[in-house]
């Protein structure tokens, strides 16, 4: 064997390695970010949901980049949406 066809083998496994790690972590990832995005995207007010920090609790208001849920009935937090873990029953 050569020292060029020593190369060849090399890149090959090298390539076969990267289109492994794209179609096992890579390519999962992705639609899982989608889907969660669609979630964020499809909140609505009185919808129950889960935060990422395990806090359950209602949708009150809906901001621009916020959701206010209500924990309790007189507790009222404001997180980020990017918060939101998912909707109750949908998970």
């Amino acid at each position: 064997m050569n020292g060029q066809e020593g190369w060849i083998t090399i890149a090959l496994y090298f390539a076969f390695f990267i289109l492994i790690f794209y179609l096992l972590i890579i390519m999962p990832r992705k639609k899982q970010e989608k889907k969660h995005k669609e979630v964020l995207e499809s909140l609505r007010v009185k919808d129950r949901v889960v935060t990422i920090g395990g806090i359950r609790g209602e949708i009150a208001k809906i901001k621009d980049d916020a959701v206010v849920l209500k924990v309790s009935e007189t507790t009222e937090i404001e997180f980020i949406k990017n918060a939101i873990a998912y909707k109750v029953g949908e998970q």
